[in-house]
This record gives structure tokens, sequence and C-alpha cells, in this order.
């Protein structure tokens, strides 16, 4: 299987970041994939919350919002 070749200064920030990442967890790639999947899990439900407090007129139909919120304040 070939993997995707991805050229310029993007390759660099990813190479970097991944370096990184690896070295945060002890130079364990497996550890470090686990911990970007948590981290990414944590960043998803953020996105949720913060969808869930959009306003309809402000998001204009993007995204389903409820429009009786009473119970998002409880």
């Amino acid at each position: 299987m070939t993997q995707p070749v991805v050229s310029g200064p993007a390759n660099f920030g990813l190479e970097n970041a991944a370096d990184q990442a690896i070295a945060a967890c002890g130079g364990d790639a497996r550890e470090a994939l686990k911990a970007l999947i948590v981290a990414n899990g944590f960043l998803e439900a953020q996105v949720e919350e913060l969808r869930a407090s959009i306003s309809a007129g402000y998001s204009r139909g993007r995204f389903d919002v409820p429009r009786d919120r009473k119970d998002w304040y409880d």
C-alpha cells in the first residue's frame, strides 16, 4: 500500500507535530496515537456544545438548533 505524499510547508509542520506528540509520550507512537484520539474526542464534544449554543438565526439554518432551550439552562 502506498502512502500519500504531502509536499510543501504543510509536510514540515505535520512531521514536526507528529515528532512532538511521540516525544511527549516517551517515544511510544502507540501511546501518542491513543492520546491524540482522546484529545480529538474532547474537541468533538466541545464542538457539539458550541453548536448547541449557537442561535438558529446566527447559523442561518446550517445546524439543527433546537428552538426551545428551557432544559439547556439547567
